[in-house]
C-alpha cells in the first residue's frame, strides 16, 4: 500500500485540534491572584469556561488571518517535507474561506495533507460536528490537576476525558486562563485512533489574545506510523484582524468574583 495512504489518514487526528478554537475576553475588573483561584471549585471553573465559550462564540462575527503549514515526514517510503501559506476569512456562524498564498516542497503533501486539512476544517463547521466536538459536560468529564502560575498569568489545569471514542474528541490536559476563562493551551491525543496505520498522535495547541478574543497561535502535531516513521505537522497563525464583533456578555458577579470563603476548590474527580 502506498505510503501516502498512511500519511493522508493522519489528517483526521490533525484536524481534531482545529475544531477546538476558544474565544476569550477579560471579564474581571481586577487581576486574578493565586489566592483567588482557591475560591473556585472544579465545577465552577468548568461552568464558567462553558458559559464564556458560548458568549465569545456569539460575539465573534468575523476575522481574517494568515497561517503557515509545515510538514516533515521521515520513515517508510523516504522523507518528504512541504510548506504552504494560507489566508483565512471567517464569517459566523459557519463560513471559512481559504486562499493559498504560496506553497513549496512535496506536491503530494500539499495536495493530500494540507488541502485535505482545509477541507476537513470546513466540514467541522457543520452543526452536528460542532455539537459532538464541543468542550462541555455532554462530551467530557473534567477533573482538577491544580493551578499554575505562568508568564501569561495564573491558570487552572484540568484533565479532560472524553465520554465516547469519537474522532472529534481528545483526552489530555487544558490550561484555562483564570482572568478570561478561556483555554490558553492544551496537550492531548485523539480519543479515537483515526487509522490502523497511525500508532500514536500527540497534539499541542497554544492560543494568543487578539483584541478581546483568544485565537490559535501555534499547533504542533506529532504522529507515529505503525510501520515505522514519523509525521511532524506545525501550523503557525499570524496577522489576525477582527473584522466584526459584538459585546461579550459578562459572567454574573457571584461567578466572576468568588470570595475566599467559598472553599472546596479543585476537588479531584469533582465531575458531573
Amino acid at each position: 500500500m502506498n505510503v501516502l495512504r498512511f500519511r493522508t489518514e493522519l489528517v483526521v487526528s490533525w484536524v481534531l485540534i482545529l475544531t477546538l478554537s476558544q474565544y476569550a475576553k477579560g471579564q474581571q475588573s481586577a487581576p486574578v491572584t493565586m489566592a483567588k483561584l482557591g475560591a473556585y471549585t472544579t465545577d465552577q471553573v468548568v461552568d464558567n469556561l462553558i458559559q464564556m465559550n458560548l458568549h465569545r462564540l456569539q460575539a465573534l462575527h468575523s476575522y481574517q488571518g494568515t497561517r503557515t503549514y509545515r510538514v516533515e515526514y521521515h520513515g517508510f517510503g523516504g522523507s518528504r517535507n512541504a510548506e504552504m501559506a494560507v489566508r483565512v476569512n471567517y464569517t459566523s456562524p459557519s463560513t471559512k474561506e481559504f486562499t493559498v498564498v504560496s506553497s513549496s516542497g512535496s506536491k503530494l503533501i500539499i495536495d493530500k495533507v494540507f488541502k485535505k486539512l482545509l477541507e476537513a476544517e470546513k466540514e467541522a463547521l457543520d452543526t452536528e460536528i460542532q455539537r459532538r466536538s464541543a468542550l462541555n459536560r455532554d462530551n467530557y468529564d473534567f477533573e482538577s490537576a491544580g493551578v499554575e502560575e505562568t508568564i501569561s498569568g495564573p491558570m487552572y489545569v484540568l484533565i479532560v476525558e472524553p465520554k465516547t471514542k469519537d474522532k472529534y474528541l481528545y483526552r489530555g490536559r487544558i490550561w484555562v486562563n483564570a482572568q478570561d476563562f478561556a483555554v490558553a493551551r492544551l496537550v492531548a491525543e485523539p480519543a479515537k485512533n483515526p487509522s490502523f496505520w497511525t500508532k500514536k498522535s500527540e497534539i499541542e495547541q497554544v492560543y494568543m489574545k487578539v483584541n478581546d478574543f483568544w485565537l490559535p497561535a501555534r499547533n504542533h502535531s506529532l504522529s507515529s506510523i505503525r510501520l515505522g516513521g514519523r509525521a511532524d505537522l506545525t501550523i503557525e497563525y499570524h496577522d489576525y484582524e477582527i473584522t466584526g464583533a459584538g459585546p461579550v456578555a459578562h459572567l454574573p458577579r457571584s461567578e466572576s468574583a468568588p470570595s475566599a470563603s467559598a472553599g472546596g476548590a479543585h476537588r479531584p474527580g469533582n465531575n458531573r
